[in-house]
């Protein structure tokens, strides 16, 4: 079994001191950081960039995926998106199942290991078109399609990753083996923003409740989890830190968080929050910086880089340590105005800032040397695409080349 290279564990004694002297930070600490400017802040992300240090070292990963929008049909209307549509709508579409070899077959090609698999929340419940068209695939539901699309994916040469909202234990144990990972948004942990003229006043699933029982669920079941936070969709600083808190709460008791997603807010003409502010680089980073010290050295903390691409050194400087997937084949689905940045110059960045990029699977390394995490059938093609990853570590190709997503 390939073990966990260097760059995936701590750096060294002095660091893992830092490490075992870390204590997550209270609660009103962590409001408190939220509320840091000027040398205040500075010692924040400075604090932050140390533990992450401690547990991570300066590498930066990243992950070469395809996004599959499986569908963008969906039961909610959350005032940011942009990626859901009504059936009938212009721009309505679910990928069929050649649809789903032939991108898989393409992304394969351009050197791409992972496929998100990314969609909407129980549209059936919504369109009756698509769900007799489910019916006439063969299928009882959309997750059931899910894991078809997942192994027509894995059979081509990728490693699944879904994403398909609010997922109940059947559904994950049913993806569990044909996923190497899977991933939910838990977004926020406040009950105000389902109330009336907020941001999820139409989204029954955005219930933090019930997502959080889908976090909870997916440790039970030994399954590797991304989620993460969305800022600036009209939460306060005490709910911000809250929803971190909840995310530590359900990893100390299962281990399975293997990434946080740290997401900002964009505006869009088209959606209801059109005319809402944007989250700034400072906002953005006092939160990586507290998510940092309230989750610590060993959690993997990301930003999307494409929603961010003048402030990629500053955030690195505040604590992160991935930039999550992304793709030279497929756009941004859920942001497709802001274009992934090319891997050639993120490398660059990286280096100027004093940090190695690096590519990862979509299961990180510290899973990978844990069998309870990881289906048996998985294991023998996960081992293969992790060895050709650590056989380019010392290679020219270990550094990104340019692509143009």
């Amino acid at each position: 079994m390939p073990s966990t290279p260097s760059w995936a564990v701590g750096r060294g004694i002095m660091d893992v001191e830092t490490a075992r002297g870390w204590r997550p930070l209270e609660r009103d600490e962590a409001i408190a950081a939220l509320e840091a400017d000027g040398p205040a802040l500075d010692g924040l992300r400075a604090r932050a960039a140390s533990l992450r240090d401690a547990g991570k070292g300066r590498t930066v990963t990243y992950s070469k995926k395809a996004f599959f929008p499986v569908t963008n049909l969906c039961r909610d209307r959350c005032a940011y998106c942009t990626f859901r549509r009504d059936e009938g709508e212009d721009g309505a579409w679910t990928m069929t199942p050649d649809e789903i070899s032939d991108w898989s077959e393409r992304a394969q090609r351009l050197g791409c290991r992972e496929a998100l698999l990314c969609l909407g929340d129980r549209p059936e419940d919504v369109s009756p078109a698509y769900r007799a068209w489910l019916t006439e695939q063969g299928h009882r539901d959309t997750i059931d399609y899910v894991a078809r699309a997942s192994r027509l994916s894995l059979e081509r040469g990728l490693l699944p990753h879904s994403n398909p909202g609010v997922m109940s234990a059947e559904d994950m144990a049913l993806l569990r083996p044909v996923n190497v990972s899977l991933g939910m948004m838990l977004e926020t942990t406040s009950e105000r923003l389902r109330g009336k003229g907020h941001a999820h006043y139409y989204a029954p699933d955005k219930d933090p409740t019930v997502r959080l029982e889908v976090l909870e669920n997916a440790g039970k079941l030994k399954i590797p989890f991304t989620t993460g936070l969305l800022i600036g969709i009209g939460e306060n600083f005490e709910e911000r830190v809250d929803t971190v808190l909840a995310i530590g709460d359900v990893h100390r008791r299962y281990g399975h968080i293997q990434e946080v997603i740290v997401q900002n807010f964009r505006a869009k003409p088209e959606i209801p929050m059109a005319t809402s502010e944007e989250p700034d680089e400072l906002d953005l980073a006092r939160t990586v910086a507290m998510t940092r010290l309230v989750l610590g050295p060993a959690m993997n903390v990301q930003v999307p880089p494409n929603l961010s691409p003048d402030a990629i050194a500053y955030l690195l400087d505040s604590g992160i340590n991935d930039f999550g997937g992304i793709s030279p084949l497929t756009p941004d689905y859920v942001n497709p105005e802001a274009p992934w940045p090319h891997l050639g110059a993120l490398a660059r960045a990286c280096e100027q800032a004093g940090y190695q990029l690096r590519e990862r699977l979509a299961l990180y390394p510290e899973f990978i040397d844990r069998p309870e995490f990881l289906d048996p059938a998985l294991r023998e093609r996960v081992e293969q695409e992790w060895a050709t990853i650590r056989s380019m570590e010392d290679t020219p190709e270990a550094t990104p080349q340019e692509t143009n997503p």
